[in-house]
C-alpha cells in the first residue's frame, strides 16, 4: 500500500525541482527526503524521479503519484473544513421523533428557529405516537425525542437523559349546556359521576389523568374510547360525556362543547425531550434543545395569558 505522506513528500520535490529545495520547504533533510521517495519507490515498484543537472524530474510514474497526491491534499484540506462545520453545528443531519399533540404548538416553532440558526444542519422528523420513541434514542436511532413523563420523573430508562421542557395541564371538556358549564372552573370531583369520554391512549398520559382522579377520591366511568382528541370532542358535543383534554391537544374546538378549568387536582402531564446518554456533545443538537425551550416557554406565556 502507497503510503500518503511520502507522496505529498513527492509532490513537493516535483513542485520545486530539486530535493534540496522541497527539504527547505517541508523543514527536512535533504536526506530524510531522499529516504522517502526511495521507500516509495520500494512500495511503488519503479522509479519515480530522474536526474537533470543539478536537479531532479519526475518520471511518468512519478507525475502520476504526484497528481494524486494533489487530490488527497485537497481531499483532506476539504474533510477537514467539513468536520470543523461538523464541530461547531454549521452542518449535519438530527433525527427527531415526536407526538402529535407536540407537533403544532413545540416542534414546529422550534424547527423554523433552528433552520435559522443553522441552516446547513438537516433535521429528520418522524410522528411515533401511540409508539414509545425511546428505545429509537437509546439505540441512536434518534438523536431527540419528545416523551410525556409523571411531573415527578427526574430520571428516564437506562442509557437515557430526560430534559423537562414544560408541563401540560389537562382542561374538562362539557357539552354545551351541561349543568356545569356555567362555571369557570371546576374542582375535578365534581366529574366523578359523570360518564366519561376516553382521550387518551393507555400509556403516561392516561396515567395522569386517572392518578389525579384517584387524588380526588374517585375513578372514571369510561362509556367511549376514542383515543383522539378531535373525535373525543365530537363525542362530547353529542352529549355522550365529558373529557380531559391537555391544553396542547385543544387547538381546534368543536362549536358545541366548552372548556373549563379543573383544580383540586389539576391534572397535568410533564413533556420533556429525551436524549441519549453517552451522546457525544453536538452543538446542533444542544441548539435543537434549546430552541424547543424558548417553544414551551412561549407556549407557557400563551397559557398565562388566556387562563
Amino acid at each position: 500500500m502507497l503510503d500518503v505522506r511520502r507522496m505529498q513528500v513527492l509532490s513537493a520535490v516535483v513542485g520545486c525541482g530539486s530535493v534540496t529545495a522541497a527539504a527547505a520547504d517541508l523543514g527536512y533533510t535533504p536526506s530524510a527526503i531522499s529516504q522517502a521517495i526511495a521507500a516509495l519507490e520500494k512500495q511503488a515498484g519503479v522509479e519515480l524521479l530522474e536526474r537533470v543537472g543539478r536537479g531532479v524530474r519526475p518520471t511518468a510514474a512519478g507525475v502520476l503519484l504526484s497528481e494524486y497526491a494533489d487530490v488527497i491534499g485537497r481531499q483532506v484540506a476539504e474533510a477537514e473544513t467539513a468536520l470543523g462545520d461538523l464541530r461547531a453545528g454549521r452542518t449535519g443531519r438530527l433525527a427527531v421523533r415526536y407526538f402529535a399533540t407536540a407537533g403544532a404548538s413545540l416542534v414546529a416553532p422550534a424547527i423554523a428557529r433552528f433552520r435559522g440558526e443553522h441552516p446547513g444542519v438537516q433535521v429528520e422528523l418522524k410522528l411515533v405516537d401511540p409508539e414509545d420513541p425511546l428505545p429509537d434514542v437509546k439505540e441512536g436511532r434518534a438523536d431527540l425525542a419528545l416523551v410525556v413523563r409523571p411531573p415527578d420523573d427526574s430520571g428516564g430508562p437506562e442509557g437515557v437523559r430526560l430534559e423537562r421542557l414544560l408541563d401540560d395541564p389537562y382542561r374538562a371538556v362539557l357539552p354545551k349546556g351541561h349543568r356545569l358549564a356555567g362555571k369557570r372552573a371546576l374542582e375535578l370531583a365534581e366529574l366523578a359521576d359523570e360518564p366519561w369520554v376516553g382521550s387518551e391512549w393507555p400509556g403516561s398520559c392516561l396515567d395522569a389523568q386517572l392518578d389525579a382522579c384517584a387524588v380526588a377520591g374517585f375513578r372514571p366511568r369510561f362509556v367511549v374510547e376514542s383515543e383522539d382528541y378531535v373525535t373525543a370532542q365530537g363525542f362530547v358535543a353529542a352529549g355522550l360525556g365529558v373529557s380531559l383534554i391537555p391544553r396542547l391537544g385543544l387547538g381546534g374546538l368543536h362549536p358545541d362543547v366548552v372548556i373549563r378549568e379543573v383544580r383540586d387536582p389539576e391534572p397535568r402531564r410533564a413533556i420533556y425531550v429525551a436524549v441519549r446518554e453517552t451522546a457525544p456533545e453536538q452543538p446542533a443538537l444542544r441548539g435543537l434543545i434549546d430552541c424547543l425551550r424558548e417553544a414551551a416557554r412561549l407556549s407557557s406565556q400563551a397559557l398565562i395569558g388566556s387562563s
